[in-house]
């Protein structure tokens, strides 16, 4: 087994790799009862083999490592990296970098939307993964040969489907638009979420503002208890408990204690306290500080078939350039562009998006391009003139 459980053995094993133009990693990691992801395994793949580096033995020293991640003629290559990027930030108060997704370069290559590693491995490196390991509980030592073989395929494949990705973007041009979508996975803000900001991610936030102010002020103290605590957000109160206490907004523990998922213990207890502490400072707040409820862009009326045929344009342009569509545009995207036009301000108006798309969507708004069908094919061409339907 390729298992490094000692600090010089993984300076041996990571200092070649600072010569090559690349390697692959990926990590095994526990996260069911805990807030912070806990790293119990990391995979790093180099041209000459791999190696499972565990970060649970006793005395390692995991600097070799970090140093590796930080040479920027290193690219370091994930699939799906956001939840490993997450782990090294928190560990490290720094990113891998330069990074590369697999996933995402997959949706530019014509794989389909969010695919997972076993279908590309399958399709470009022609392996077949055993996934008996997925569920395995990776804190328990020792880790047996299967477990590690299995962590190990999940770098050693990834070579060959990065080598073949970044051969296609090369091929058809598109390596720039790679370079946008990873500027965001290197941005540190991607996995620190703002506590007075994750009230966004509720649903069933619909309401005033003075009902978004206590939602505002409960959802952050959750998530600043969530992190002192280390456990789930859920753990320490669901989404529906919040709402409804915002809702409701009591004034006492009698009155906490009545809200459903919560009880009475742990309504007359400390929890019970700072809620009614964040419940109160939110109604301390005036109106001028008040989140505005989630805006509605101010659609004009019967703009559905417009956003229908502009939805048709986008499952063309995904088909010809296979690109997943949702990469390109969303369905609230295209309703914006099919309503505000110029004015909308979303992802698929700028960068490559707008290339590729955005700007024949406008075109087609304006009644300077028309869809027609020629057998089974449809066709995009300029308009010879508009003609109004009565």
């Amino acid at each position: 087994m390729n298992l490094i459980t000692d600090t010089d053995a993984l300076r041996q094993f990571c200092a070649p790799l600072h010569d090559e133009d690349y390697i692959t990693v990926d990590t095994e990691f526990m996260r069911e009862k805990t807030y912070w992801p806990q790293l119990c395994l990391v995979q790093v793949g180099g041209r000459d083999g791999a190696a499972a580096i565990d970060p649970l033995a006793e005395g390692i020293d995991l600097a070799p490592l970090y140093a590796l991640f930080d040479d920027p003629g290193v690219v370091k290559v994930f699939h799906a990296a956001r939840q490993d990027l997450e782990i090294f930030l928190h560990l490290t108060d720094r990113l891998p970098a330069p990074l590369f997704d697999t996933q995402v370069a997959a949706m530019v290559c014509g794989f389909g939307e969010s695919v997972g590693y076993e279908q590309l491995v399958s399709k470009l490196a022609k392996a077949q993964l055993d996934k008996g390991s997925r569920f395995t509980d990776w804190s328990i030592r020792p880790l047996s040969e299967r477990q590690i073989n299995y962590a190990l395929a999940d770098v050693t494949h990834l070579r060959v489907a990065y080598e073949k990705l970044l051969a296609r973007l090369e091929r058809e041009n598109r390596t720039a638009w790679i370079e946008e979508e990873m500027t965001v996975l290197a941005e540190p803000t991607t996995y620190r979420p703002d506590p007075e900001e994750v009230y966004k991610r509720i649903k069933g936030r619909r309401g005033n503002g003075r009902f978004l102010a206590v939602l505002r002020e409960l959802a952050a103290w959750r998530e600043r208890e969530a992190q002192r605590r280390d456990l789930p957000r859920n753990r320490v109160l669901r989404d529906e408990t919040l709402v409804e206490i915002a809702h409701h907004t009591p004034k006492n523990a009698d009155s906490l204690s009545r809200t459903r998922g919560l009880g009475a213990k742990a309504a007359k207890g400390p929890m019970g306290a700072a809620i009614l502490k964040a419940v109160d400072k939110a109604q301390g707040l005036p109106k001028s500080e008040w989140p505005e409820p989630p805006a509605r862009p101010d659609l004009p009326r019967g703009i559905g078939p417009i956003a229908d045929l502009i939805k048709v344009l986008l499952k063309k342009v995904a088909e010809d350039t296979h690109v997943a569509g949702r990469l390109i545009a969303n369905s609230a995207d295209v309703d914006l562009i099919a309503g505000l036009g110029e004015d909308a301000d979303v992802a698929a108006l700028k960068g490559w998006r707008r290339e590729i798309f955005g700007g024949d969507a406008l075109r087609l708004r304006a009644g300077e391009l028309a869809l027609s069908v020629d057998g089974t094919r449809l066709i995009v061409t300029e308009a010879e003139g508009r003609r109004a339907a009565e």
